[in-house]
């Protein structure tokens, strides 16, 4: 019996350790607001809760990724395009300073910290730590905060700190190893659950917020002393600010304590908003487990409603409490989802974000299943034909998601995040995943999906879960197999795409087969309507796709598959079997300048245009074009034009076909003819059509910035007499095959380009190498070379050149305002090309070989340089010849908007010479769709 009781108390007390010998941190901070400095004392308590025994203890210390400027966290800044961390000053960045870490017998430990991964260390332990044994760590170290411009967390400039992951702690510990994540700017740091102590010392005129418990508060003539405490935490909040800009909201024994900005409405209108939310998500998914949450400006101005955030202000077109409600709905879900859900946010984000906006719909759909996409502006008059204004709310986040499929830049769910590219970390796998959630609701019925989500929500409370948790909960609340949703929809990037094929009919029965254009066999919802009313619909399952079924006709005039858009499908356009004798599957709509694709009808979309050269002068014209902001398979878009200088129509055309490739480099291939008409002198016009076949490839990871193209093109020149330009009158044919391969990132631009042409005339070759560098000291060096020259040259005319200071475009492929113009400040205009000299050297042209190399590099700001251009050129019959220039640029907006100032060259002192204005030039792009990408290629 004793024995017995010995076993049992064993037991208990194995059980009693496992459950609450948890890590636990005891800090003792001084806050330093002027220095944005923490000084910290710290003892970390470490129980291996582990079945191993340990050598070593992994510690993250995410704050000191700012210390790098080539820290994971500092090449995913320059990889997106974010160039603010790279120009920071030395004040603005952040740190661990002054790291000291000894056990309690005051020995000090060993620990290592690499280069490549600066946010965590190893600590190297003297003895060995046996399961359920534990180990203490004496830390002593200071906290440098960065700015809070970079992440959002950090110092601000109204003299307050938001602090996030800035002190040392455990890492995680998962099969057999510590978790090594870096700080990616991802909030997805793999802490180890732990318990808390803090003891802070702020300036006596500074507030504190925090989503601890506040143990004891006590102030003195020059400091408040703050006690904090809380228990099973991975991550902890504290704010301190001049004035709390927090409000705290009691909802039952919960506080809810947030800034968010709400506009002008009563404070009654936002207690009842915060209350319906908080009491929604606890009935949908669970109850919170602390007692108090932070809801920040700072949290949703970092994960934003996209869409919501896009509208301009002007519009309003959403009333105040529903901006508020929505930031506070989407911001409140992601923090309760990442403080209660203990799987790994790295390796599953994608539960974190399906659970997040499968909510967030579900609650649109239960509070305001009438909103729209652009709120209150769908009911404007001009606006009502529009497919943007009459989406419904919960309807965006399919175009959201979609966008990125027909790219070809979709990834699958279960990628890791830090694989993912801006836009699907942020918006398209986040809404993909919320889509895919309420789809395998739809076809399961009875709100399992839901049910689901609350068992493993609970499942997260007694410990760490995985997706193998949270796959066995959903099949095992399924009466069908439901594999394919996590085969196809999770772990797949594989098209679905069902379409028609056979359709036959008669007065009482509908026989017809569906096909299966994809890879993935899934359900898939069928309606039959009438008069645009839904008269009955069934799912499909994956064995009927490929088969022949017959319906009855119940009356309806047309097969719809997959009306309601449940299924994330790549092509809604082929959805649709009219069964009225000669009528369109879908009517054709004209529609005025952009709109989202509507698969209920077939679009042409028209939009003014306007084009500028000297001889035409400013001509507006009109474009036609199929495609909306998805691209599709065929586009084409014809684009007439009216000269006002010639007073004639000009314009261009351009037919297109994509052929998007799945799987490998090779992802997509591109048919296209063009065609253009405009005039290159006052009296003379051209005539270009070019058929062309271009390959596009990728690196492996879409993160990687390269981007490579190989171009067959076969130009055909028709150009109309001139009596003021020489050598106008022939025509030619050119054949034209490019490669080039270009990364571009904020520390770092490579470009290579080589480009073979061959005529009856000639046949030349040329390659072209660009090198851009930012250095830590905030200075760009930028270095191009170029080498041309003739295979053969028949031709004594100059118009096939190599170009030295102006670009020779026969080809017509670049955007020259004044192409025959050697006089004039159009005739200045700087194009980077060919031999690249920005001054009007003697030597302008070479009909045999060229090479040059162009360099530039950041004076006192980073928008003055410095250039100088050297090289040689050789012409027939004529010796080898060195010219030179150099000056100052003005690099407004890099490749977009410059200007440059010649000072010294093959020609002399210019800057003392006569008519110093003409040799100015300048770079300047008159395209929308140009400045468009410098906005787009952060997120692509």
């Amino acid at each position: 019996m004793k024995t017995c009781h010995k076993i049992v108390f064993l037991i208990v007390l194995l059980v009693f350790q496992k459950q609450y010998a948890q890590h636990h941190s005891k800090m003792s901070v001084v806050v330093d607001m002027d220095a944005k400095t923490l000084t910290i004392d710290q003892e970390i308590t470490f129980y291996n809760q582990t079945n191993d025994t340990l050598t070593s203890i992994l510690l993250n210390d995410w704050n000191n990724a700012f210390s790098e400027k080539y820290s994971p966290l500092g090449k995913r800044f320059s990889d997106e395009f974010y160039n603010k961390f790279h120009m920071a000053l030395e004040k603005d960045c952040g740190g661990t300073i002054n790291l000291y870490i000894e056990d309690e017998d005051k020995n000090a430990f060993v620990w290592e910290r690499t280069k490549q991964n600066p946010d965590y260390i190893k600590v190297l332990l003297k003895r060995t730590v046996l399961p359920n044994q534990k180990i203490k760590l004496h830390l002593s170290y200071v906290s440098k905060i960065p700015s809070e411009k970079f992440t959002k967390y950090g110092h601000f400039e109204s003299y307050g700190m938001h602090l996030k992951n800035w002190f040392l702690t455990p890492a995680r510990y998962e099969e057999h190893q510590f978790v090594k994540y870096s700080n990616e700017n991802l909030d997805d740091i793999a802490n180890a659950v732990s318990d808390f102590d803090i003891d802070i010392k702020i300036p006596l005129k500074n507030a504190i917020t925090s989503d601890l418990s506040i143990t004891n508060l006590a102030k003195t003539e020059f400091e408040t002393h703050v006690n904090l405490s809380g228990k099973n935490r991975a991550d902890i909040d504290i704010i301190i600010e001049k004035e709390s800009s927090y409000k705290s909201y009691t909802i039952g024994d919960f506080e809810v304590m947030t800034n968010i900005s709400s506009g002008r409405f009563s404070d009654s209108l936002k207690f009842a908003i915060i209350k319906k939310v908080v009491d929604f998500t606890s009935n949908n998914i669970g109850k919170f487990p602390f007692e108090k949450i932070i809801i920040s400006e700072a949290d949703y101005e970092k994960n934003p409603f996209y869409g919501l955030n896009q509208l301009p202000k002007f519009m309003r077109p959403f009333n105040s409490d529903f901006i508020f409600e929505i930031k506070f709905l989407k911001t409140y879900l992601n923090n309760y989802l990442r403080n209660s859900l203990r799987i790994d946010a790295r390796k599953n984000n994608w539960i974190f974000d399906g659970i997040q906006v499968y909510t967030i719909m579900n609650y649109i759909d239960q509070y305001h299943p009438e909103s729209k996409m652009m709120g209150s502006a769908s009911k404007y008059y001009l606006l009502k034909g529009f497919k943007m204004a009459q989406t419904d709310f919960n309807e965006q986040f399919s175009y959201y998601s979609m966008l990125m499929s027909r790219k070809n830049l979709d990834q699958p769910l279960n990628a890791p995040k830090n694989t993912l590219i801006k836009y699907n970390v942020q918006i398209a796998n986040k809404y993909k995943a919320g889509l895919s959630f309420e789809y395998l609701d739809d076809y399961l019925g009875q709100n399992l999906v839901s049910s689901g989500i609350q068992q493993f929500y609970a499942l997260n409370q007694q410990g760490q879960t995985s997706r193998k948790d949270f796959e066995n909960i959903l099949k095992s609340k399924a009466s069908n197999n439901i594999d394919w949703f996590f085969k196809y929809i999770v772990d797949s990037r594989e098209t679905i795409d069902y379409k028609f094929g056979d359709v036959t009919k008669t007065n009482d029965s509908i026989t017809f087969i569906v096909k299966n254009k994809g890879v993935p066999l899934v359900p898939m919802p069928i309606f039959g309507i009438k008069d645009k009313q839904v008269i009955f619909k069934k799912w499909l399952e994956p064995n009927e796709i490929d088969t022949t079924l017959t319906f009855d006709r119940k009356s309806i005039d047309k097969l719809v598959l997959n009306y309601n858009n449940e299924v994330p499908e790549f092509n809604l356009r082929n959805n649709w079997k009219s069964l009225k004798t000669y009528s369109l599957n879908r009517p054709l709509k004209l529609t005025f300048f952009e709109d989202l694709e509507d698969p209920h009808y077939s679009q042409l979309f028209y939009v003014p245009t306007l084009f500028f050269n000297k001889y035409d002068g400013f001509a507006p014209g009109i474009s036609f074009y199929n495609y909306s902001f998805f691209d599709k398979p065929f586009m084409f878009v014809l684009n007439p034009m009216y000269s006002i200088n010639t007073k004639s129509i000009v314009g261009s055309y351009s037919l297109a076909v994509n052929q998007y490739l799945r799987e490998g480099r090779l992802y997509n291939i591109r048919y296209s003819l063009n065609g253009s008409y405009y005039h290159y002198a006052p009296d003379a016009a051209y005539l270009k059509l070019y058929p062309s076949v271009s390959l596009f490839l990728r690196e492996p990871s879409y993160r990687d910035n390269r981007k490579q193209a190989i171009t067959l093109k076969y130009n055909i020149i028709n150009k109309e007499p001139s009596a003021i330009v020489i050598d106008s009158t022939d025509n030619y044919s050119i054949l034209n095959l490019k490669y080039f391969n270009i990364k571009t990132e904020v520390t770092s631009h490579v470009k290579f380009l080589t480009d073979v042409q061959f005529s009856t005339y000639f046949g030349k070759l040329s390659a072209e190498m660009e090198y851009r560098k930012l250095f830590n000291d905030k200075r760009y060096l930028n270095i191009r070379v170029f080498a041309g020259t003739f295979l053969y040259n028949t031709n004594d005319t100059q118009k096939y050149n190599f170009g030295v200071s102006r670009v020779n475009d026969y080809l017509f492929d670049y955007s020259v305002y004044a192409r025959s113009d050697t006089t004039g400040i159009l005739s200045q205009q700087y194009l980077i090309a060919q031999g690249g000299f920005k001054s009007f050297v003697e030597s302008s042209e070479s009909n045999q070989w060229l090479a040059t190399t162009n360099i530039s590099y950041s004076l006192l700001w980073n928008w003055v340089d410095a250039y100088a251009d050297f090289g040689v050129l050789k012409n027939k019959r004529e010796q080898n010849e060195f010219i030179y220039d150099s000056g100052i640029r003005l690099n407004l907006v890099q490749d977009y908007f410059e200007l440059y100032f010649p000072v010294y060259s093959s020609n002399g002192f210019e800057v003392t010479q006569n008519n110093y204005s003409e040799k100015i030039r300048f770079i300047f792009v008159f395209s929308p769709k140009s400045l468009i990408n410098l906005f787009t290629r952060k997120w692509f």
